[in-house]
């Protein structure tokens, strides 16, 4: 075992580097107090917090671009669903608003129908529209209201603007109108400024109606009113059938033709009013009066269309009122 050589001796460079932290620890304690009793190290420090605040905010960027991540996903996904919400709140609420326009136009034309009715005091019946049929050829309409509800046959029907048709068929639930526009429809009608009868006959269209056989001089203008005028006894008179447009001569030259336009909303609308008040002339004659007794002889095909007086095809006895009982014998003097 060698003998102790004693602790190995100090080299220069190892001394040079301890006396240097000794000098900067004196240093150091002496910036520590001098800051600490005047403070002069304070705007040194302020300066270098401004040169190293790149470096800091170089530092914090990554934590700051994933929380900016986060919370634009979490934005993103929150308005996609307030956007499905509100998307689909807006869609009911346009339906919502759909249902009450329709109400609100449906009370309208209620309102319309009762209204006329009103102004007309006529005793009439709401009836609702099941089905419409506008065929060229055939223009009808359901109702559902039928024999159970006083419905009957040849019951005249309109609405707010005017004459529709008449009912042609009954159930016990339903009713079939058939309306003026029909091509097998004609109603005779009078012109309310002059008084001039005609005859509008249906020609298959909703928006049209057709006069025939008008005399070149009568009188009769574009824009004159046409009112039902009640003969023949089958619709009421007074009401509107609708307005003259163009008149122009038929093909024989002797007479014109005039183009009406509808005063009823034949196309549109849910519901009508049946008329009450109102018999046609024939459910107004009596069974016992619609037999011609024996002796008078048969009608000629030139007047069967025409209605039979009720003197011709019955008894006067079965149609004559009852001449009213005698008065009492006048007492002349006091009573005893």
């Amino acid at each position: 075992m060698p003998p102790y050589a004693g602790p190995p001796a100090a080299r220069p460079g190892d001394v040079a580097g301890v006396l240097r932290l000794l000098v900067y620890l004196v240093l150091a304690v002496v910036l520590m107090v001098l800051d600490h009793r005047g403070g002069w190290l304070r705007a040194a420090r302020a300066q270098a917090e401004v040169a190293v605040q790149p470096l800091w905010w170089l530092a914090a960027l990554p934590s700051r671009a994933g929380t900016a991540l986060r919370e634009d996903a979490v934005s993103r996904s929150q308005l996609m669903r307030d956007n499905t919400l509100l998307r689909n709140a807006l869609l009911v609420s346009g339906a919502r608003n759909a249902r009450l326009q329709a109400a609100a136009a449906e009370n309208a034309r209620l309102r319309g129908l009762l209204a006329s009715a009103e102004r007309g005091r006529l005793d009439v019946q709401l009836a609702a529209i099941l089905d419409v049929d506008l065929d060229p050829t055939r223009q009808r309409l359901v109702l559902d209201a039928g024999s159970r509800a006083g419905v009957r046959i040849g019951q005249a029907v309109i609405d707010a603007g005017g004459l529709m048709g008449q009912v042609i068929a009954t159930t016990p639930t339903t009713a079939t109108v058939l309306l003026v526009t029909d091509p097998d429809h004609a109603v005779p009608a009078v012109v309310a400024r002059s008084g001039v009868r005609l005859i509008v006959y249906g020609g298959g269209r909703t928006d049209a109606l057709r006069a025939a056989d008008i005399p070149l001089s009568a009188d009769v203008r574009t824009g004159d009113v046409l009112l039902s005028s009640g003969m023949g006894g089958r619709f009421p008179p007074g009401f509107t059938i609708g307005t003259v447009g163009v008149l122009r001569a038929d093909d024989s030259r002797a007479f014109l033709e005039g183009q009406v336009r509808p005063a009823a909303q034949l196309d549109r609308g849910r519901d009508v009013l049946l008329l009450r008040g109102y018999k046609p002339v024939a459910a107004q004659v009596p069974v016992a009066t619609a037999v011609a007794p024996a002796s008078v002889p048969a009608p000629s095909p030139a007047s069967a269309s025409a209605p039979a007086p009720a003197s011709a095809s019955a008894p006067a006895s079965a149609t004559a009122p009852l001449p009213p009982p005698p008065p009492p014998p006048a007492t002349t003097g006091p009573a005893r």
